[in-house]
């Protein structure tokens, strides 16, 4: 694809990083830049502790681990989520209780009450919620945490796509008991892998760090009385990191003025909207498209998506909601409370470029194909013409014909 959905953006500091770090020979698991990296996720996050580890994935497991969380309890989770969260409920032998999102393609809270009762209803005891913030854009947690508490449960935080964001000035994953973030290759920073669990509470991070470094008892020789994992970052991934986190504000304003970009396309074409809406407070880690009407389109999200795949531009479907995934399909096994509004936005929303490396000229290519393909849309349908951005670096018209 010549024009990615959201890829690394590496440079001279991150270069300079790896070379230092391989010519000073902190290659072991541990070493001076994890703590640096550590701590810098705390300066920036507001968190007193930090724990790195190989992957998102890891950081939701072992933040339910080091709070207790195990077999015959229920965790309400999204329905609209990357199957890891509910991973990382099974993990630990819990049950994930998937719950529908509202409009924005968070969870909703007041599905969240619901799901409480059916779980009281059915004698499961919810011992967390696990809310995502999905694409960018951060969850009520305060509403979340509210709720959680008036029943005797944790908040407990998926951050994994949210770094950099805020809601009402709150960094995300300052949110909940604790918060997990990713560093995937996709993500807004990345260290290739990794992760890092976030929190306050001193005793759950010191958990988390034992069993991610196999649960081996702070004595001379190898002694381990439970079962831990190899879960903790390398040095160094996270000599990447910390140079990757000092670029982050000019990820954020690259992202965003592609966001603005996108707002504009959806100005000019009635039936398109930003999921989650225009917010200052988002990273816009990934900007997603809702085709608003799409009983009155010949177009649909299928066609959209195989038109800029033509031309070279990678988009991606939101996520598949987990109810209606095999794994999960089996409302027996799989609690769910669910109003079908997960499914509407599987069948009408669209990820598109989002990447910090990708310039202005790139996303003005990519709003002319969907404006192009939208306006043949409304010919067709309707008889309605509209205005078509021009072809700013590809030399193209909308037709594909060379201009």
């Amino acid at each position: 694809m010549r024009i990615g959905l959201s890829v690394p953006d590496v440079g001279p500091a991150e270069q300079d990083a790896m070379s230092r770090v391989l010519a000073e020979g902190w290659i072991a698991p541990v070493g001076p830049d994890l703590d640096r990296f550590e701590q810098a996720l705390c300066a920036r996050t507001g968190r007193a502790r930090a724990v790195a580890v190989s992957s998102g994935t890891a950081a939701l497991h072992l933040q339910l681990l080091a709070a207790g969380i195990g077999p015959g309890e229920g965790v309400i989770c999204p329905t609209l989520t990357f199957v890891a969260t509910a991973n990382a409920i099974t993990y630990t032998g819990a049950t994930p209780i998937l719950v529908d999102c509202d409009d924005t393609g968070n969870i909703d809270p007041d599905l969240v009450e619901e799901a409480f009762e059916s779980a009281r209803h059915a004698g499961t005891p919810v011992r967390a919620v696990l809310p995502v913030d999905v694409y960018g854009k951060v969850a009520d947690h305060r509403r979340l945490g509210e709720i959680a508490d008036r029943h005797g449960a944790l908040l407990m935080v998926d951050a994994a796509e949210s770094l950099g964001a805020r809601r009402d000035g709150v960094p995300a994953g300052k949110h909940g008991m604790s918060a997990a973030v990713s560093f995937n290759g996709n993500k807004i920073i990345t260290t290739s892998s990794g992760g890092a669990v976030l929190t306050d509470d001193h005793a759950l991070a010191d958990r988390v760090l034992h069993l991610a470094t196999q649960a081996k008892e702070p004595v001379a020789h190898f002694l381990h009385r439970e079962v831990g994992y190899a879960y903790r970052m390398s040095n160094v991934l996270a000599a990447l990191g910390t140079a990757q986190l000092t670029r982050l504000d000019d990820f954020l304003a690259a992202r965003r003025g592609h966001r603005a970009r996108y707002t504009e396309l959806c100005d000019s074409v009635e039936s398109l909207r930003i999921l989650g809406g225009a917010d200052d407070e988002d990273n816009c880690w990934l900007t997603v498209l809702e085709l608003t009407d799409p009983g009155d389109q010949v177009v649909t999200i299928e066609t959209l998506a195989a038109e800029l795949a033509s031309q070279g531009i990678e988009t991606r479907r939101v996520f598949t909601p987990l109810h209606r995934q095999p794994l999960h399909a089996d409302p027996e096994r799989t609690p769910r409370v669910v109003n079908g509004t997960a499914e509407r936005l599987f069948a009408t929303c669209l990820a598109v470029p989002s990447s910090a490396r990708s310039s202005s000229r790139d996303i003005d290519e990519v709003c002319g194909i969907i404006e192009a393909v939208m306006s043949r849309s409304d010919r067709i349908g309707s008889g309605r013409t509209r205005s078509i951005t021009p072809y700013l670096s590809s030399g193209r018209s909308p037709s594909g014909a060379a201009a």
